[in-house]
């Protein structure tokens, strides 16, 4: 069988995702290719129309398009529905069933490389209330942590996201400016929004002067690979995460549900600097 895969979204010819998955073919053995799908928005009805009598295997959706998706599908995860949106779409006799695997690709690398976050009573602030912030505080919310605080320009929208929290886990919303003042008291800080991504290289979301020593400094940010923030983590002692685990994780897991075959992330991690 001949795999047919890609990428949905506006923009997209800057993804790294058709390289990720090329790797994880090439890894199982498989004959197949992933295609950049570039839909402009007053395209994506006719266009997802027309993709819903192709033999694609699957896709990734990303940016606009992870809500817009939904009415298209022909059932969802549980993790998809409680997150209100969709990166992964496995086809199947013409139909679609939408997933989403950001927020636990970003676990999953953060458990391989700092296991000692998950034993227990750990907390967490999140940077951005937006599409990102909603399946990565999904995912946390499935964990051991005792508080996960949101911080967002505007409050409001992250008193929203508090709604998906059903957990006993203590969750606030607050400031960018109240997060800066009360940056000692976690042990994980995530962030989330496309701040300090290039070419605005040298922006950052908050300043990290009261960082707690180890505390962990994840930034979903891959492009450049050292973004603002982090290096400002490393200069006050905190142990960081770059955004590439969090993009390569996600895809393995979509890959996996696409194929029912376990891949291995460690080569391609260790790869990815060098490509």
């Amino acid at each position: 069988m001949i795999m047919k895969l890609g990428l949905i979204g506006f923009p997209v010819q800057h993804s790294k995702s058709p390289w990720i998955h090329q790797h994880f073919l090439d890894q199982l053995g498989l004959t197949g290719r992933y295609h950049l799908i570039e839909i402009e928005p007053d395209q994506f009805v006719a266009e997802i129309n027309r993709l819903k009598t192709s033999d694609l295997t699957g896709f990734n959706i990303t940016i606009p398009y992870k809500e817009k998706i939904i009415p298209f599908l022909d059932g969802m995860s549980p993790e998809a529905e409680a997150i209100g949106a969709v990166n992964t779409v496995v086809c199947q006799n013409q139909k679609w069933y939408g997933h989403n695997t950001d927020g636990l690709g970003l676990i999953t690398a953060l458990k391989v490389q700092f296991p000692d976050l998950f034993t227990g009573g750990k907390t967490v602030l999140l940077l951005g209330a937006g599409g990102a912030s909603r399946g990565i505080y999904h995912a946390l919310l499935q964990e051991n942590f005792s508080e996960i605080m949101i911080a967002n320009r505007t409050v409001e929208r992250a008193q929203m996201l508090l709604k998906l929290n059903q957990t006993s886990i203590k969750g606030e919303a607050i400031s960018f400016a109240e997060a800066e003042e009360r940056l000692a008291e976690f042990d994980l800080v995530i962030q989330t929004t496309s701040v300090g991504m290039s070419p605005d290289s040298d922006s950052r979301v908050i300043d990290l002067d009261r960082l707690k020593k180890d505390t962990v400094v994840s930034d979903i940010v891959y492009q450049p690979f050292w973004t603002s923030l982090l290096k400002e983590a490393k200069a006050h002692g905190g142990r960081v995460h770059h955004g590439h685990e969090m993009l390569i994780y996600q895809a393995k897991l979509a890959f996996e549900l696409w194929t029912q075959q376990s891949v291995d992330a460690k080569p391609l991690l260790e790869r990815f600097n060098q490509d």
